[in-house]
């Protein structure tokens, strides 16, 4: 048996982009006793994994932590976050490794000087390229999330206007220059033109509820309205659920638009068809959905973009047009499509 170790500190996203990497390892390894280190706040992405025999979490320190791992006598730790802390953290261990590369050199050539030295390859498999001296290949089955049955989200819980069906606006990311201003969310719903569902967390609420009031004023609705057939039915699931619940809608949903952020994998884990909307970041970095079916909305060969590798609070340029000027031209699938 190879009790082995895979560490990745964070984030939602990220810890999504390795689940090949846990399902490789233990299908592939004979007798593989998986176990995967995460920060606390991530705990439940990997509780319900049926290839992870057992989670470790870092809470308070990394000597807490360490304590722990030690007892284990691994045979073998995947690295695939590579910073300062897991670093020390296998120096500590001393047991065998191997460290993904992050291949930040080209990444900085790109934001700094718009030279793309990123290879076209998904991050997903340079994961599975740390563990490939286990013999691990990809499998060919993407990526995987698991949502235990009391997070599941009745939609007999909806809105009768969502029960039979809705698109999904993952409205949320970390950094404001991935995320569309507040009118051009406003802008994508009124071309979506049917019932939606805003996800994203208690941060996004104050955003969401701007755009439901909008949705819900009188002019929108009036003979007058600009937009008379409009169909735009907002159903504002911001806060209400845990990132559980929010992947209940996720994987419920006809399609999803999603920022460069975590529901986006969460998506592609269930196979939806999603259209990703790229503002500071780009595709070559090589976090774009891991499936076939997506779209990417961006401005392309603008100057400036990418002007960061993870994002800013506010546009460095002051004009923000990588969101500003995106064209929201897309066709929807049917009912019959995502069935």
């Amino acid at each position: 048996m190879k009790k082995i170790l895979i560490i990745r500190f964070s984030s939602i996203g990220d810890i999504v982009l390795t689940t090949p990497v846990i399902r490789c390892v233990k299908e592939q390894v004979p007798g593989a006793e998986v176990h995967f280190c995460t920060k606390a706040a991530f705990r439940n992405i990997l509780a319900s994994n049926p290839y992870v025999d057992k989670v470790f979490c870092l809470e308070n320190s990394l000597k807490d932590l360490l304590g722990q791992l030690k007892a284990e006598k691994y045979d073998l730790v995947l690295d695939l976050h590579n910073n300062l802390r897991t670093r020390i953290l296998k120096a500590r261990l001393g047991r065998p490794s191997r460290s993904f590369n992050k291949l930040n050199y080209r990444k900085w050539l790109l934001v700094k000087f718009k030279i793309n030295r990123m290879p076209d390859v998904h991050i997903v498999d340079r994961y599975l390229a740390t563990a490939a001296p286990l013999g691990v290949k990809n499998d060919g089955q993407g990526l995987e999330y698991f949502i235990s049955e009391k997070d599941e989200v009745d939609l007999s819980t909806l809105p009768a206007s969502h029960q039979k069906g809705y698109y999904a606006i993952a409205i949320g990311a970390q950094h404001y220059t991935k995320r569309l201003p507040v009118d051009r969310l406003i802008e994508l719903c009124e071309k979506i033109n049917k019932p939606v569902v805003l996800l994203g967390g208690k941060e996004d609420v104050e955003v969401a509820r701007m755009i439901e009031i909008y949705f819900t004023s009188e002019p929108y609705f009036s003979k007058d309205s600009p937009y008379p057939n409009h169909r735009t039915v907002i159903y504002n699931a911001c806060g209400k659920y845990n990132l559980n619940g929010s992947a209940s809608l996720v994987r419920q949903a006809q399609a999803i638009f999603s920022h460069d952020t975590g529901l986006m994998h969460i998506a592609a884990a269930f196979k939806k068809k999603i259209y990703s909307i790229w503002g500071n970041t780009v595709p070559a970095f090589g976090m774009y959905p891991y499936t076939q079916d997506f779209e990417v909305m961006e401005v392309k060969n603008l100057y400036c973009r990418p002007c960061s590798k993870i994002g800013y609070s506010k546009c460095p340029e002051r004009h923000f047009r990588c969101m500003r000027e995106i064209k929201f031209e897309f066709q929807l699938p049917t009912v019959e499509q995502t069935t």
